[in-house]
């Protein structure tokens, strides 16, 4: 068994889903390792990680909206440090979750063909975000 591991940078554009699967594939394959099980981690907590449909976009932008009906901005939180944003992205990524366990087979995550990887960037602004990689495997 041997291990590998790495930290992702990425920036985004505001809210939304910034597509990462490429560069995480890219990864995976400089490691050699054709078996195995890989965990990614989302170091933040105002944005979170999402294995989602990669095809239709309107998939994305109805997953954003329907996050921002169920956590809205308003005056309501009394954690608002960093604005009106911060507290709603808090209970986003809560509700989405930050890491994520995905299959190695044949040296390629075992996603599903309509499957992606996602950082969901929960401000409104844009943010440079990381993401720790570790792999187990032969």
């Amino acid at each position: 068994m041997i291990q590998a591991t790495t930290i992702i940078t990425t920036g985004t554009a505001g809210r939304g889903l910034t597509d990462i699967t490429a560069t995480i594939a890219e990864w995976l394959h400089e490691t050699g390792i054709e078996e195995g099980l890989l965990t990614l981690l989302c170091r933040h907590t105002s944005a979170s990680l999402l294995i989602q449909e990669n095809a239709a976009r309107e998939v994305r932008s109805d997953l954003v909206g329907w996050l921002d009906r169920i956590a809205p901005e308003g005056p309501h939180y009394a954690h608002d440090d960093e604005g009106p944003d911060d507290m709603p992205a808090h209970l986003k990524a809560m509700l989405t979750g930050v890491n994520l366990s995905i299959p190695v087979i044949g040296g390629r995550m075992a996603l599903g063909t309509w499957q992606g990887i996602y950082l969901a960037e929960h401000r409104r602004a844009a943010h440079r975000r990381e993401i720790a990689l570790h792999l187990m495997g032969t």
